[in-house]
């Protein structure tokens, strides 16, 4: 009986581990035969992770992952401390995934810089989701602008408290003419993971809309960054 259960066991594991699967289901493979954007979530965290731990294959392992934080936002934003509690995760892994993380945003900042941000809406929702999307507090963010509307810089100007952030109007104009800016775009995150503007949001934007337009510094757009869900205030018509 006990040699049964030991043979079921070794069997078990090799079912379980990745490279006993067939090909076409194995996560590095699907994605060099469809692409990235047809994996899952825990199969990319799979990728990344390479390897799992004794009775978890990676797939298994980043499934834990994000159930664990609640969502790939909630894995990004995780302090080390509470990162490292994953069994089979510690400090190697989390400098990879913030390197990770620094270079796609890097990536993002090139094109921003390279190209016109009006014609690339989403791309400036991607770089957005990465800069302040996973923060557990609220960032105001203000990216400047050419007068080709191309990324001279995005500086994080404003941090509050898990619910607000103070803005000040003559921070922001001392900036966007230390710049030579000719235009700008505002961001900010809601922890609460609700991407709808409030009142507040929007009176603070008309606000800052007018005080730039005296120095002669357009607002194109505002972003409300919420997890996954980015609202932005031209497409609502509420700049």
């Amino acid at each position: 009986m006990l040699f049964h259960t030991e043979q079921h066991t070794i069997y078990y594991k090799f079912i379980m581990s990745i490279s006993n699967w067939p090909e076409a289901q194995r996560p590095r493979e699907r994605l060099l035969s469809m692409g990235a954007a047809a994996l899952s979530d825990a199969e990319l965290v799979a990728i990344f992770l390479r390897i799992g731990v004794k009775g978890k294959n990676a797939v298994e392992l980043g499934h834990e992952m994000l159930a664990h934080f609640g969502s790939l936002n909630g894995l990004f934003s995780a302090p080390i401390g509470e990162f490292s509690s994953i069994h089979g995760l510690g400090t190697a892994k989390f400098v990879q995934l913030q390197a990770v993380l620094e270079l796609a945003k890097r990536a993002l900042t090139e094109k921003l810089e390279q190209g016109d941000t009006l014609n690339s809406p989403q791309l400036v929702k991607q770089y957005l989701q990465l800069a302040i999307g996973s923060k557990p507090h609220e960032s105001f963010m203000v990216l400047f602008m050419d007068v080709n509307n191309r990324l001279i810089r995005s500086e994080e100007m404003f941090r509050g408290s898990l619910s607000h952030a103070s803005v000040y109007p003559r921070e922001i104009v001392i900036r966007a003419l230390y710049h030579n800016a000719a235009a700008v775009i505002f961001a900010h995150n809601h922890p609460s993971g609700h991407s709808t503007p409030s009142a507040a949001d929007i009176s603070l934007t008309i606000s800052l809309k007018a005080t730039l337009a005296l120095v002669e510094v357009k607002v194109l757009d505002h972003f409300v960054v919420a997890g996954n869900n980015v609202h932005s205030f031209a497409e609502h018509g509420q700049i």
